[in-house]
């Protein structure tokens, strides 16, 4: 009797794969159809080992959520607050530059994100910035979404270009790939109306990448979607890399609903694993593939190891926005914990600077 191949059901899709041929809208939909997760895990595998030779990587990262206060209201979010709602805040530069020294010594980036706060001028921003490269030369900046840049350009009236170069000479070193959620049109409109739209949120990356600026790019997923809305939104997302090739990696975020407007169980950690491996195999322009540990929680982001994945982000520190939707992991992960996972997986860990420098092997 004939042994059942590992790619069943996948066979033809595996031999495009492995022969280095890009896949097809259809064919990624075809994989989300299809339930071999443990085939898909293999390829995947196969396709991240021919790019990144066993390596894990992961940098010493502190997250600043400078507010909450937000003028959108969309649908996912558990994080937004009016100004006077209970738990409504929003840090001083000085209260920013406290939760900086907070961090450990070793922390080599600040992640910088927030809500779109109606009375806050674009000059907080860049003075933030300025303050925290002038007391942390050695930390990256990496800091507001698409959508934050957006809102910047509208309360001072310059164009978004203007707004990214004035971050720039502010400091900011790059870009996280927050606000993109999902980019199919009518799904969008459901979950965030309020939002800019998904052809905003590449144009403003495109400009990042036109001016230097290294970005990440992310999926929300779990929520409304079709499967066709994801591919969809891998699609584009490779096109511009395509024309770019400034983006790091691409980080697929699930949906916590916890508190939010949004009625959903949450994903299940088949769909996150089958998620991030057909991520891999789709985004075959981009080298890396993030698994966040904070939403998927730590077990799943290992064995996600060997389903594509490369980068498990890193120690985090004070993550807000998922916590408020309801997830239950630590809010910071120790360097030496994050090398135990990768090691236990089987990988090499690396510890990485925001721009993916190498700058401790750990074999």
């Amino acid at each position: 009797m004939k042994a059942m191949s590992i790619y069943a059901g996948i066979e033809t899709i595996a031999e495009k794969v492995l022969a280095g041929e890009r896949l097809s809208f259809a064919d990624g939909l075809a994989l989300y159809h299809n339930n071999n997760l443990l085939g898909l895990g293999m390829l995947a595998d196969t396709v991240n080992q021919r790019k990144n030779n066993g390596k894990v990587y992961f940098n010493q990262n502190r997250h600043i959520n400078h507010t909450n206060v937000c003028v959108n209201r969309c649908g996912f979010c558990a994080f937004a607050r009016d100004t006077e709602d209970h738990g409504a805040y929003t840090m001083s530069i000085e209260a920013v530059l406290q939760a900086a020294a907070e961090a450990p010594a070793s922390v080599r980036e600040f992640h910088i994100v927030g809500g779109l706060h109606p009375d806050l001028p674009f000059s907080y921003y860049t003075q933030m910035l300025q303050s925290l490269r002038q007391a942390y030369p050695q930390v990256h900046l990496k800091g507001f979404t698409a959508v934050e840049v957006d809102y910047f350009a509208c309360i001072s009236g310059l164009s978004v270009e203007q707004v990214l170069r004035k971050l720039v000479e502010s400091g900011l070193g790059s870009m996280p790939g927050g606000g993109a959620e999902i980019f199919a049109s009518a799904t969008r409109q459901r979950i965030c109306p309020e939002k800019i739209d998904g052809e905003r949120w590449l144009a403003i990356h495109r400009t990042a990448h036109q001016l230097g600026l290294h970005t990440n790019a992310t999926m929300l997923y779990g929520h409304l979607e079709s499967l066709a809305d994801r591919v969809d939104h891998l699609e584009r997302l490779r096109q511009l890399q395509d024309e770019t090739g400034m983006f790091q990696a691409f980080i697929p975020l699930a949906f916590h609903p916890e508190n939010t407007q949004i009625t959903r169980y949450g994903t299940t950690g088949y769909d996150d694993l089958k998620n991030l491996a057909i991520a891999r195999l789709y985004l075959d322009n981009f080298q890396h593939i993030k698994a966040y540990w904070i939403m998927l929680g730590e077990n799943i982001a290992q064995i996600s190891l060997s389903f594509g994945v490369d980068d498990l982000d890193g120690t985090v520190v004070e993550e807000k926005i998922t916590h408020a939707a309801g997830a239950s992991t630590a809010e910071a992960m120790a360097k030496d914990h994050l090398v135990h996972l990768i090691r236990s997986a089987g990988k090499i860990p690396v510890e990485r600077s925001t721009l993916y420098e190498e700058l401790e092997v750990l074999a």
